[in-house]
């Protein structure tokens, strides 16, 4: 996994601001073990709104490892002519989003590991 797509962008993330557009990369799943979704969000200059907007599904499998979908972030990173990364260091939460997969104000039926749980200490 050293040379995966996304250990490459974590290397590069590393780096620090390198200027606009900026790309963010969060990944999401049911545990803070387990990620099955990725989303990469392109902001073009400060304080604008992103741009650019893609997420990727791996099902079962943690999508962290999955080189395909690895390759697809980094394309996307590419086409956008992002200058510098930012990589969450862990998953941020459940891969459902309130108000599409379920009702807004209420827990995910689905993640019950993350009811009650304040996702930026699990970091």
């Amino acid at each position: 996994m050293a040379d995966s797509p996304i250990a490459r962008l974590r290397s590069r993330a590393r780096r620090g601001f390198r200027g606009y557009p900026l790309a963010t990369v969060a990944f999401y799943g049911p545990t803070n073990e387990l990620a099955t979704k990725a989303v990469v969000s392109v902001i073009e200059q400060q304080d604008a709104a992103a741009t650019g907007l893609e997420r990727w599904y791996a099902g079962e499998l943690d999508i962290r490892r999955d080189p395909a979908i690895g390759a697809a972030i980094v394309a996307f990173c590419e086409t956008h002519r992002v200058r510098s990364v930012v990589v969450t260091r862990g998953i941020i939460g459940c891969p459902h989003e309130e108000g599409i997969d379920y009702p807004l104000g209420t827990a995910c039926p689905r993640c019950p590991f993350w009811v009650g749980r304040d996702r930026w200490k699990e970091l």
